[in-house]
């Protein structure tokens, strides 16, 4: 049993990747500031902003009860990072950067002078530039890549950004594995009823380049991520095989992006996120593409 600590995972995204793990086979402590309801799994209510909390918890027991027969603390495998603001106009914007970065800041210190080997930060498809900019924008190509030169316009991608430096700083001065998982629009399985709204108004996600991810091959990724061992630092990419449209992917550029220019070829109706390092490197299928929920 690989035993796990998840900040985080009490949000949309996580608690998917959390039950995802748990049918893995992990252990998995939850740090977040609102517990979960998923009884294999306890919460530890942590400030990830907070230096002291964070290294306690990941020194922590990470079972479920207080009465287990053994209460010492056991090695942890991995580390998952997921706890953050999770996007611009919930709170101001120096307090989106304040927390995403000393929280990254925290939890990769404390993962690296406690000893664990391997940590997963969530970074996200902002980090291109696109997304929170104050107005639409054309990227510089598609499809977006890991070697894209990232040019963020808002506190949301620039923290990750940050973060994502920050994990290259520690992976390179320790020899530690983190993985920076760059996550595109996340879909729970109920939010599949709202495609045929995408699919009426396409211009609705031109800011995300109609790149989704389903929350449950979003754990298959962070799962083959605590698997694969000895990358160093790496970035990838976390979307679907598929853009979340019914229209092809030459007619949405041709519609909404005609001036920018396609690296390779596309697929018929491929995601411009790409996912191309992350099925080649970590070995990603996907299991749930919309079109096995939605009628196109």
């Amino acid at each position: 049993m690989k035993r796990v600590i998840f900040t985080g995972g009490s949000g949309k995204a996580g608690r998917h990747v959390v039950q995802y793990l748990v049918d893995q086979g992990y252990r998995v402590l939850n740090l977040d500031t609102k517990p979960l309801d998923n009884p294999a799994v306890r919460t530890l209510i942590t400030d990830i902003t907070d230096s002291g909390q964070v290294f306690n918890a990941l020194s922590s027991y990470t079972g479920l009860h207080e009465f287990d027969p053994n209460l010492a603390p056991e090695p942890i495998d991995a580390v998952v990072h997921f706890a953050a603001i999770p996007r611009i106009m919930i709170v101001p914007d120096n307090e989106v950067y304040r927390v995403n970065v000393m929280g990254t800041y925290n939890v990769i210190e404390a993962a690296a002078k406690l000893g664990i080997r391997k940590v997963i930060i969530a970074s996200s498809e902002t980090t291109y530039g696109m997304v929170f900019n104050h107005t639409p924008r054309d990227p510089e190509y598609f499809p977006l890549d890991e070697e894209y030169p990232v040019d963020p316009r808002d506190s949301y991608a620039l923290s990750k950004i940050c973060n994502e430096k920050t994990a290259q700083a520690f992976a390179g001065r320790t020899g530690m594995d983190i993985y920076a998982i760059r996550i595109g629009n996340v879909i729970e399985p109920h939010e599949y009823a709202g495609f045929p709204g995408f699919f009426a108004k396409p211009d609705f996600r031109r800011r995300i380049a109609w790149s989704y991810i389903d929350a449950r091959d979003l754990g298959q990724i962070v799962d083959l991520g605590i698997r694969k061992d000895g990358l160093g630092f790496q970035i990838f990419n976390a979307a679907n095989n598929d853009a979340s449209s019914d229209l092809p992917t030459a007619e949405l550029l041709r519609r909404y992006f005609p001036n920018v220019p396609v690296k390779g070829e596309l697929g018929e109706y491929e995601t411009l996120l790409s996912n191309r390092k992350t099925r080649e490197v970590l070995g990603f299928q996907e299991a749930h593409n919309w079109r096995r929920y939605v009628k196109a």
